[in-house]
């Protein structure tokens, strides 16, 4: 029974060590969604929202509603991705320094602490620009439906 124990152990050890470079690379294409969000949310501020209000007609509200749900549904991702991933590579690379650690190996140790707490912080970092951009754009997208529902009222009673 040991042994069997033994066994999984490893297995289950040698799968989520294969984990870290995937998390790595989510990481980082987080990064790069999330630069390109943070860009698209300028391009916004100063074209896209104002193209909506200006066409005001019965499909406009439609419209919008679908443009702002793809948009908040990226940005909440990222807010919600981010830290799961940092605290992914937080925990996968502790295993081993802890292993080295108890093998006297420091160099090793050292390197699995500074991979946990880079991820960490890089996670965290895209939560955050995920969640101030959600913020920001659902305060955006609650006025510009606000305009364009009070512009298809003023056409249907004006």
């Amino acid at each position: 029974m040991n042994m069997e124990y033994g066994i999984v152990i490893g297995v289950l050890h040698q799968v989520v060590g294969y984990l870290l470079y995937p998390v790595i690379i989510g990481l980082m294409g987080c990064v790069l969604v999330c630069l390109f969000e943070v860009g698209m949310s300028v391009f916004e501020a100063v074209h896209s929202l104002k193209r909506f209000v200006r066409v005001s007609h019965g499909e406009a509200l439609t419209a919008f509603d679908k443009y702002a749900s793809v948009r908040l549904e990226r940005v909440d991702l990222l807010a919600k991705a981010g830290p799961i991933l940092g605290l992914m590579g937080t925990l996968i690379p502790l295993g081993p320094g802890l292993i080295a650690l108890g093998q006297g190996q420091l160099d090793v140790l050292s390197t699995a602490l500074s991979v946990a707490f880079d991820t960490t912080v890089l996670g965290l970092l895209i939560g955050l620009g995920g969640f101030v951009m959600a913020k920001v754009r659902r305060r955006w997208y609650t006025q510009v439906w606000q305009q364009i529902s009070d512009q298809s009222e003023q056409k249907h009673h004006g």
